[in-house]
């Protein structure tokens, strides 16, 4: 008999916006797939022409993860863009 687990899959999302356009891809994918498996597997690239991602700049739900991350089911990948302003700084300038 086969492994059972070579057969299983997981479905993630992959998102990423910018000012003009936010997109959420759906991904269907081997268990124990990494983040950096989603994201060339969800084709962003292709959406996002000249994307860049640094593999600093990625998370899931919210929280930075290395690209070797293995992803569970139901996880969103997040390609995260530069700040355009330092948050600290914004706040002394209000203040």
């Amino acid at each position: 008999m086969a492994d059972e687990s070579a057969r299983e899959t997981i479905r993630v999302e992959v998102a990423y916006g910018t000012p003009q356009r936010q997109l959420v891809l759906p991904v269907e994918m081997p268990a124990g797939s990494t983040l950096e498996e989603a994201i060339e597997r969800s084709g962003i690239r292709d959406e996002f022409p000249g994307l860049v991602v640094d593999p600093a700049a990625v998370g899931v739900f919210g929280k930075k993860a290395a690209m070797n991350y293995a992803l569970r089911d139901g996880d969103r990948v997040e390609i995260y863009r530069p700040l355009i302003a330092d948050p600290k700084e914004a706040r002394r300038k209000r203040a």
